[in-house]
């Protein structure tokens, strides 16, 4: 390895450490760290008193059953006080419900959704994909009553009656342009009054389940319980979630983990989010409109449609010690909800089903902008207006997905082309200019001529009509397309499970071996589209640094521009093919325009104009722009700097 390769080396080494430092946690994030940490040890803590707490009442309750005593397991088993709400206990029954988008499972205990299955969709692996999946505190409302007590819904067994009438026991179906009220009671009028007839005192669950669609609505009713509610400003309201994985992954991939978060939209702000892929607990002190538990493709949104959601605490933990095949991650979420003595009723509405942008936008509630679709406003907005509009407009002739891409791709290098033309005939040039180039560094062949010769070199390239800035600037103006490319192919769900080729689904990886074991940073299978991607690219370098030989470069860029190719395969193995097939084309693309151009550059017009232009500068003086002038002077104190260190050199 020569010295330039060296120094290539050490840049490269040096923007990674300064890379490292500029992204390390400040002393405030560190200390938020620490204090996450102290509040998960702390929640571990409690959870096991919780559960050996539990684990003790069940061996009470069991040796209470092996000695028959009844009297005392019913005592035992009655634990919480919800005073006049005690009448309202036994076992829940479960109500299944089918409409045209999904199937809902409500349980009347708790009065909640038990499980969300969609019809349309299923997991990687061909099963059902369970969205809502049951657990007892799935929902829970938490008030306090006059009698000084604390009551939680998930504690209460609610009847239930179906368009106001009791349910016969049959899945109810709903169809399309239909819609089903599911109304879950929990009345105490006796308790309360022993003289009150039934209806007079209740608290009231209703969902309404339309046919077509992917929204749940949902109201709390409180009637007759203003003396009986305290009205202490806010009620609580507690909604869990056990995420299951629905994509493809594996250890070591870039899995959906980590598009997996928590998002929520203040009233006056724009939609916010927990970390994706980590556990955090975050408290929110703005109003909220709604919140979301999202997956790669699915979310479960729950919105506030009277009175906007305060005080949110929202929380992601994942338990590592869960051995479930397909578990992901647990979500959580506390939200309060004004509450006065005049509060009659609460609005909210679910929404279970795909985040695909068109529909998510429909809503006009910036469901939308949880979509990742690029690190900048020029990135985010280039996929928002021009990406996506194309590819939906593409979908509509009904091809295949992978002959999508491809057209896709070409319309958009085609977009893309008149910024890059200079730069792709720039390189013609600079390769009709090689035997000057050759000769100029013939000419100034020393260390100190360095200044000189970049200075004649530039006159040349002037001469030809090409300037290296007008190459430069139309790449530089591709990286939001890049970027927005990046990010829009793993959040389109509109890929997800869609076959070409040999690649069964576009929307993750497409395997054609593996290992069975896990190689670092690249995965544990070789993905052919990735593998192809990284061909042509390796091609590309090759060919575009055979053209420049013998021009002047940066150290170390030879080393740099081969070791790209090897880095994209590492980043891309695990990325979705229908990203890997976009760059593909857009590499072969690329690399045939290149080959075209250059081969029409006329050559013989290149020299005319070089002609023309020295004839047109004989006998004229030659006017330095400022830039010119700084260089000058740059290789003036270059060249005093040299001398003065040899001065030393001999002096020793």
């Amino acid at each position: 390895m020569d010295k330039k390769s060296i120094i290539g080396l050490v840049l490269i080494f040096g923007i990674f450490v300064g890379y490292m430092a500029w992204t390390a946690p400040t002393e405030e994030e560190r200390a938020k760290m620490r204090k996450a940490y102290i509040e998960d040890s702390t929640r571990k803590a409690e959870e096991k008193r919780i559960a050996d707490s539990i684990a003790t009442a069940q061996a009470t309750v069991d040796s209470l059953v092996a000695a028959g005593d009844s009297a005392a397991i019913a005592a035992t088993a009655q634990t919480t006080d919800m005073g006049s709400f005690n009448a309202c206990t036994g076992e829940g029954i479960l109500i299944p419900v089918k409409s045209e988008r999904m199937s809902l499972e409500f349980y009347s205990k708790g009065a909640r959704i038990n499980k969300v299955v969609l019809a349309d969709y299923q997991t990687f692996d061909k099963q059902i994909l369970e969205l809502i999946t049951p657990a007892d505190d799935n929902l829970n409302l938490i008030f306090s009553t006059t009698e000084g007590l604390t009551v939680n819904t998930q504690d209460i067994t609610f009847s239930t009656l179906i368009d106001g009438h009791a349910w016969n026991g049959d899945t109810l179906t709903v169809k399309a342009g239909d819609s089903l009220r599911i109304s879950m009671r929990a009345d105490i009028s006796a308790a309360l009054d022993s003289n009150a007839a039934a209806g007079k005192h209740y608290l009231e669950f209703v969902y309404t389940v339309r046919g077509d669609s992917y929204e749940v609505g949902f109201d709390i009713n409180f009637v007759g319980l203003e003396e009986f509610i305290l009205s202490d400003n806010r009620v609580d309201l507690q909604w869990r979630n056990r995420m299951l994985r629905q994509e493809q992954a594996r250890e070591g991939t870039r899995s959906e983990r980590t598009y997996t978060s928590i998002y929520y939209k203040p009233v006056e702000d724009d939609v916010d989010d927990l970390t994706a892929g980590k556990d955090v607990t975050e408290q929110v002190k703005n109003q909220l409109e709604w919140i979301a538990f999202k997956q790669q493709y699915f979310s479960a949104i729950l919105t506030a449609e009277s009175t906007p959601f305060e005080n949110a605490e929202l929380k992601v933990r994942t338990d590592k010690g869960d051995t479930m095949r397909n578990y992901l991650t647990d979500m959580y979420a506390t939200l309060g909800i004004p509450f006065g003595h005049d509060t009659k009723e609460l609005h909210m509405g679910f929404y279970f089903g795909p985040t695909k942008f068109r529909d998510l936008r429909a809503f006009d509630r910036d469901f939308d902008k949880m979509l990742p679709l690029g690190w900048t406003f020029i990135s985010k907005n280039i996929s928002r207006w021009l990406i996506i509009p194309a590819f939906n407009f593409l979908e509509q002739f009904n091809w295949n997905y992978g002959i999508i891409i491809i057209i896709f791709t070409l319309l958009i290098r085609l977009l893309l082309l008149p910024l890059v033309y200079k730069s792709y005939r720039g390189g013609a040039i600079m390769r009709i200019l090689k035997p000057e180039m050759d000769a100029l560094n013939q000419k100034f062949p020393k260390k100190e001529q360095a200044m000189q010769k970049q200075q004649a070199m530039m006159a040349l390239q002037k001469s030809a009509g090409y300037s290296p800035m007008a190459g430069c600037l139309p790449v530089l103006l591709q990286m939001p397309f890049l970027t927005a490319m990046f990010m829009f192919f793993p959040q389109a769900i509109e890929l997800r499970q869609k076959s070409f080729l040999w690649c069964d689904d576009l929307s993750t990886y497409d395997s054609i071996l593996d290992f069975g074991f896990n190689i670092p940073l690249y995965g544990d299978h070789i993905s052919l589209f990735c593998l192809l991607m990284f061909g042509m690219q390796f091609f590309y370098t090759w060919y575009t640094m055979k053209q420049q030989a013998g021009t002047q470069t940066m150290p170390g860029m030879k080393f740099v521009m081969y070791f790209m190719p090897f880095m994209m395969l590492f980043i891309f193995n695990s990325q979705s093919a229908g990203l890997n097939l976009y760059y593909l084309v857009s590499l072969t693309f690329t690399m045939t325009t290149m080959i075209l151009i250059r081969k029409f550059t006329d050559e013989k017009k290149v020299r005319a104009r070089m002609a023309a232009y020295a004839k047109n500068a004989a006998g004229k003086p030659k006017k330095k722009s400022n830039f010119a002038k700084r260089l000058e002077e740059m290789q003036k104190q270059a060249e005093a700097m040299q001398k003065q260190r040899e001065k030393q050199q001999n002096r020793r």
